[in-house]
Protein backbone atom coordinates (compact mmCIF):
# COMPACT_ATOMS: atom_id res chain seq x y z
CA UNK A 1 0.00 0.00 0.00
CA UNK A 2 1.58 3.71 -0.70
CA UNK A 3 2.53 5.41 2.45
CA UNK A 4 0.43 9.47 3.01
CA UNK A 5 2.28 11.61 1.22
CA UNK A 6 1.87 15.06 2.93
CA UNK A 7 4.22 17.10 0.41
CA UNK A 8 1.91 16.25 -2.57
CA UNK A 9 -0.97 18.72 -0.58
CA UNK A 10 1.27 21.72 -1.46
CA UNK A 11 2.01 20.15 -5.31
CA UNK A 12 -1.92 19.51 -5.76
CA UNK A 13 -3.03 22.99 -4.49
CA UNK A 14 -1.96 25.35 -7.36
CA UNK A 15 -3.47 22.57 -9.81
CA UNK A 16 -6.88 23.06 -8.57
CA UNK A 17 -7.15 26.70 -7.32
CA UNK A 18 -7.88 28.12 -10.04
CA UNK A 19 -11.12 26.21 -10.71
CA UNK A 20 -11.94 27.88 -7.68
CA UNK A 21 -13.46 31.03 -10.28
CA UNK A 22 -15.63 28.31 -12.20
CA UNK A 23 -17.04 27.13 -8.30
CA UNK A 24 -17.88 30.97 -7.55
CA UNK A 25 -18.93 31.89 -11.06
CA UNK A 26 -21.41 29.05 -10.25
CA UNK A 27 -22.18 30.13 -7.12
CA UNK A 28 -22.52 33.97 -8.08
CA UNK A 29 -25.01 32.59 -11.03
CA UNK A 30 -27.22 30.63 -8.69
CA UNK A 31 -27.31 33.70 -6.11
CA UNK A 32 -28.90 35.60 -8.56
CA UNK A 33 -31.50 33.64 -10.16
CA UNK A 34 -32.38 32.06 -6.99
CA UNK A 35 -32.16 35.17 -4.92
CA UNK A 36 -35.02 36.64 -7.68
CA UNK A 37 -36.78 33.10 -7.37
CA UNK A 38 -36.78 33.60 -3.72
CA UNK A 39 -38.19 37.32 -3.93
CA UNK A 40 -40.98 36.06 -5.73
CA UNK A 41 -41.99 33.25 -4.18
CA UNK A 42 -41.59 35.51 -0.79
CA UNK A 43 -43.48 37.86 -2.14
CA UNK A 44 -46.59 35.37 -3.25
CA UNK A 45 -46.40 33.99 0.52
CA UNK A 46 -46.88 37.51 2.05
CA UNK A 47 -49.06 39.53 -0.71
CA UNK A 48 -50.05 36.54 -2.72
CA UNK A 49 -53.36 35.89 -1.50
CA UNK A 50 -54.70 31.86 -0.70
CA UNK A 51 -53.57 31.62 -3.81
CA UNK A 52 -50.05 32.78 -4.49
CA UNK A 53 -49.42 31.42 -0.43
CA UNK A 54 -50.76 27.90 -2.01
CA UNK A 55 -48.86 27.56 -4.88
CA UNK A 56 -45.61 28.98 -2.38
CA UNK A 57 -45.78 26.44 0.21
CA UNK A 58 -46.22 23.41 -2.16
CA UNK A 59 -43.07 24.55 -4.20
CA UNK A 60 -41.02 25.20 -1.04
CA UNK A 61 -42.47 22.00 0.59
CA UNK A 62 -41.09 19.80 -2.63
CA UNK A 63 -38.15 21.02 -2.82
CA UNK A 64 -37.45 20.84 0.31
CA UNK A 65 -37.69 17.02 -0.03
CA UNK A 66 -35.48 16.12 -2.71
CA UNK A 67 -31.90 15.66 -1.95
CA UNK A 68 -29.72 17.85 -4.25
CA UNK A 69 -28.58 15.19 -6.41
CA UNK A 70 -31.41 13.63 -7.35
CA UNK A 71 -32.92 17.33 -8.45
CA UNK A 72 -29.16 17.60 -10.45
CA UNK A 73 -29.95 14.54 -12.10
CA UNK A 74 -33.60 15.21 -13.09
CA UNK A 75 -32.54 18.97 -14.63
CA UNK A 76 -29.36 17.69 -16.36
CA UNK A 77 -31.18 14.46 -17.58
CA UNK A 78 -35.07 15.71 -17.98
CA UNK A 79 -34.85 19.11 -18.99
CA UNK A 80 -33.14 18.79 -22.85
CA UNK A 81 -35.63 16.07 -23.23
CA UNK A 82 -38.96 18.04 -22.25
CA UNK A 83 -36.89 21.21 -24.19
CA UNK A 84 -36.47 18.30 -27.31
CA UNK A 85 -40.08 17.32 -26.55
CA UNK A 86 -41.39 20.55 -27.35
CA UNK A 87 -39.01 21.83 -30.81
CA UNK A 88 -35.91 23.03 -28.75
CA UNK A 89 -32.33 21.78 -29.10
CA UNK A 90 -29.98 21.93 -26.54
CA UNK A 91 -26.42 21.03 -25.62
CA UNK A 92 -26.38 18.47 -22.69
CA UNK A 93 -22.25 19.77 -22.99
CA UNK A 94 -23.46 23.03 -20.97
CA UNK A 95 -22.66 21.49 -17.40
CA UNK A 96 -22.96 24.92 -16.32
CA UNK A 97 -26.23 26.10 -17.06
CA UNK A 98 -27.56 22.84 -15.54
CA UNK A 99 -26.03 23.17 -12.53
CA UNK A 100 -26.88 26.83 -12.14
CA UNK A 101 -30.43 25.99 -12.95
CA UNK A 102 -30.73 23.08 -10.39
CA UNK A 103 -29.46 24.93 -7.40
CA UNK A 104 -31.39 28.01 -7.74
CA UNK A 105 -34.50 26.07 -7.82
CA UNK A 106 -33.36 24.59 -4.86
CA UNK A 107 -31.84 28.39 -3.29
CA UNK A 108 -35.05 29.91 -4.26
CA UNK A 109 -37.29 27.55 -1.79
CA UNK A 110 -34.33 28.46 1.15
CA UNK A 111 -34.24 32.43 0.13
CA UNK A 112 -38.21 32.94 -0.01
CA UNK A 113 -38.29 31.45 3.55
CA UNK A 114 -35.42 33.87 5.12
CA UNK A 115 -36.75 36.83 2.43
CA UNK A 116 -40.35 36.08 4.36
CA UNK A 117 -39.39 36.17 7.98
CA UNK A 118 -37.23 39.11 7.66
CA UNK A 119 -40.15 41.24 6.15
CA UNK A 120 -42.17 39.62 8.87
CA UNK A 121 -39.91 40.38 11.63
CA UNK A 122 -40.33 44.16 10.96
CA UNK A 123 -43.14 45.61 12.68
CA UNK A 124 -46.07 46.72 10.85
CA UNK A 125 -46.28 49.72 13.10
CA UNK A 126 -43.15 51.37 11.36
CA UNK A 127 -44.56 50.49 7.96
CA UNK A 128 -48.02 52.31 9.03
CA UNK A 129 -45.57 55.78 10.52
CA UNK A 130 -43.81 55.64 6.91
CA UNK A 131 -47.50 55.80 5.14
CA UNK A 132 -48.62 58.59 7.85
CA UNK A 133 -46.17 61.11 7.31
CA UNK A 134 -46.52 60.81 3.40
CA UNK A 135 -44.09 58.24 1.98
CA UNK A 136 -45.35 56.18 -0.51
CA UNK A 137 -45.62 52.22 -0.48
CA UNK A 138 -42.24 51.83 -2.25
CA UNK A 139 -40.63 54.90 -0.42
CA UNK A 140 -41.72 53.38 3.06
CA UNK A 141 -40.25 49.75 2.03
CA UNK A 142 -36.82 51.44 0.99
CA UNK A 143 -36.39 54.01 3.02
CA UNK A 144 -37.87 51.84 6.46
CA UNK A 145 -38.22 48.18 6.16
CA UNK A 146 -35.52 47.14 3.40
CA UNK A 147 -32.38 48.44 5.73
CA UNK A 148 -33.93 46.68 8.57
CA UNK A 149 -34.69 43.34 6.83
CA UNK A 150 -31.18 43.63 4.88
CA UNK A 151 -29.53 43.29 8.71
CA UNK A 152 -31.96 40.27 9.60
CA UNK A 153 -31.24 38.34 6.09
CA UNK A 154 -27.36 38.55 6.12
CA UNK A 155 -26.56 35.67 8.96
CA UNK A 156 -29.18 33.39 6.91
CA UNK A 157 -27.85 34.22 3.76
CA UNK A 158 -24.56 33.56 4.47
CA UNK A 159 -25.22 30.35 6.12
CA UNK A 160 -26.91 29.60 2.60
CA UNK A 161 -24.52 30.65 0.53
CA UNK A 162 -21.94 28.60 2.55
CA UNK A 163 -24.24 25.71 2.24
CA UNK A 164 -24.48 26.33 -1.37
CA UNK A 165 -21.06 26.39 -2.06
CA UNK A 166 -20.43 22.81 -0.80
CA UNK A 167 -23.69 21.57 -2.39
CA UNK A 168 -22.52 22.82 -5.23
CA UNK A 169 -19.45 20.26 -4.91
CA UNK A 170 -21.67 17.45 -6.45
CA UNK A 171 -21.95 19.39 -9.74
CA UNK A 172 -18.73 17.17 -10.94
CA UNK A 173 -21.13 14.01 -11.17
CA UNK A 174 -22.83 15.84 -14.42
CA UNK A 175 -19.15 16.35 -15.41
CA UNK A 176 -18.75 20.23 -14.15
CA UNK A 177 -14.71 20.83 -14.25
CA UNK A 178 -14.71 22.83 -11.05
CA UNK A 179 -13.23 22.92 -7.89
CA UNK A 180 -14.20 18.85 -6.76
CA UNK A 181 -14.27 17.67 -10.82
CA UNK A 182 -10.73 19.20 -11.05
CA UNK A 183 -9.57 16.77 -7.90
CA UNK A 184 -11.59 14.17 -9.25
CA UNK A 185 -9.91 13.92 -12.62
CA UNK A 186 -6.45 14.19 -10.92
CA UNK A 187 -7.01 11.21 -8.54
CA UNK A 188 -8.18 9.87 -12.16
CA UNK A 189 -5.17 10.52 -13.84
CA UNK A 190 -3.01 9.05 -11.01
CA UNK A 191 -4.84 5.78 -11.33
CA UNK A 192 -6.77 6.35 -8.00
CA UNK A 193 -3.17 7.10 -6.00
CA UNK A 194 -3.03 10.71 -3.96
CA UNK A 195 -6.85 10.37 -3.10
CA UNK A 196 -6.51 11.35 0.46
CA UNK A 197 -4.31 14.11 -0.31
CA UNK A 198 -6.27 15.50 -3.32
CA UNK A 199 -9.44 15.31 -0.72
CA UNK A 200 -7.01 17.01 1.83
CA UNK A 201 -6.18 20.00 -0.62
CA UNK A 202 -9.84 20.44 -1.77
CA UNK A 203 -10.41 20.81 1.85
CA UNK A 204 -8.28 23.35 2.58
CA UNK A 205 -9.84 25.34 -0.36
CA UNK A 206 -13.30 25.24 0.83
CA UNK A 207 -12.36 25.63 4.18
CA UNK A 208 -10.49 28.82 3.28
CA UNK A 209 -13.31 30.11 0.92
CA UNK A 210 -15.95 29.36 3.74
CA UNK A 211 -13.91 31.76 6.25
CA UNK A 212 -14.11 34.56 4.18
CA UNK A 213 -17.53 34.39 2.69
CA UNK A 214 -18.09 34.40 6.58
CA UNK A 215 -15.92 37.13 7.02
CA UNK A 216 -17.21 39.39 4.75
CA UNK A 217 -20.90 38.85 5.47
CA UNK A 218 -20.34 39.41 8.73
CA UNK A 219 -18.26 42.72 8.29
CA UNK A 220 -20.90 43.65 6.18
CA UNK A 221 -23.67 42.81 9.22
CA UNK A 222 -21.67 45.00 11.41
CA UNK A 223 -21.75 48.43 8.98
CA UNK A 224 -25.24 47.86 8.61
CA UNK A 225 -26.11 47.28 12.12
CA UNK A 226 -24.11 50.24 13.42
CA UNK A 227 -26.75 52.60 15.88
CA UNK A 228 -28.91 49.32 16.45
CA UNK A 229 -29.75 49.35 19.95
CA UNK A 230 -29.14 45.88 21.65
CA UNK A 231 -31.97 44.89 23.71
CA UNK A 232 -30.61 42.86 26.78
Amino acid sequence: MRPFKPEYILEVLPQIFPYTAVTLGIMAGTVLFGGLLGFLLACAKIRGGRVGNGVANVYIYITRCVPSIVMLFIVYYGLPEFLRGIGIQTDSRNHGLFVIITFSILFGAVMAEVFRSAYESIDKGQREAGLCVGLSGFQTFRRIVLPQCTVVILPNFTNALVNLMKEGSLAYTIGLMDLMGRGQWIIGMNNGSYSLEVYLALFLVYWVLTILIEYVFRQIERRLSRGKKIVV
